[in-house]
């Protein structure tokens, strides 16, 4: 069960009791089937066994659908996207790691979503046969959905419809304001960086000419100039 507690900005789920946290590391490259399939393996460490467990990127995926298809009053932040081509290359095992750690942190963080039965099979299951058995487990939980609601323990001080409505419909306000502000950020974002990998570099290609030729300038008077500040103004 998870319990909501009334607190003095109202109502929220009660804090977990067993905080903890979790590594992602050593992304290795890994083959099955006599080398026919190849796959990423990430070695995943919680804190509060500090045995570690290794986990594809599909074992994630799986744990994200689970969560998605539980937890419908609950946002789940997206996972790292899937790719194609270049699935083994340096930078993006690099990049993807780093965002599976920042998943991980709010999956963990999360007073709801870090005590699912299913996240700590996640965590804790070596045993390959366990795997399984947790994850047929998990796919027949029946309390998902609108029948999650049957699992919540609610306070029991009166609570003002009027109030409740208000407090909703506030929320339903800030969830979109958020959501179209994020989308106008990105927007902006994604054509500055176009800008700069085409006009505005050039731009900056000429600055940096010009102050090179300055520093090339004070380089032709040795008495007064300076090694330090030539070298700075020429990197």
């Amino acid at each position: 069960s998870y319990t909501i507690d009334m607190g003095p900005l109202g109502p929220g789920w009660q804090e977990s009791p067993r905080p903890f946290s979790c590594s992602i590391e050593d992304p290795t490259k890994q083959t099955k089937f006599k080398g026919i399939k190849t796959y990423i393996s990430y070695r995943v460490t919680p804190s509060h066994t500090g045995h570690p467990v290794y986990r594809r990127y599909k074992h994630f995926d799986w744990l994200y659908n689970r969560l998605l298809h539980k937890f419908t009053v609950i946002s789940v932040p997206h996972l790292p996207e899937k790719q194609a081509t270049g699935r083994f290359e340096e930078d993006f095992i690099e990049k993807r790691k780093r965002r599976l750690i920042l998943w991980m942190n709010h999956m963990t963080s999360h007073p709801v979503l870090s005590q699912y039965e299913g996240f700590e099979h996640f965590l804790m299951c070596a045993d390959d046969k366990q795997w399984k058995l947790g994850k047929r487990r998990a796919e027949k939980d029946e309390m998902v959905g609108a029948h999650f609601m049957l699992t919540l323990q609610i306070p029991n001080e009166h609570q003002d419809l009027q109030d409740v409505e208000e407090r909703i419909d506030t929320f339903k306000a800030f969830a979109k304001k958020m959501d179209d502000s994020v989308m106008q950020l990105t927007h902006v974002a994604s054509e500055l960086v176009r800008k700069h990998l085409g006009g505005f570099r050039k731009e900056f290609q000429r600055l940096g000419n010009a102050f090179q030729s300055i520093s090339q300038a004070f380089m032709l008077d040795p008495p007064h100039s300076s090694e330090t500040f030539n070298n700075a103004i020429s990197h």
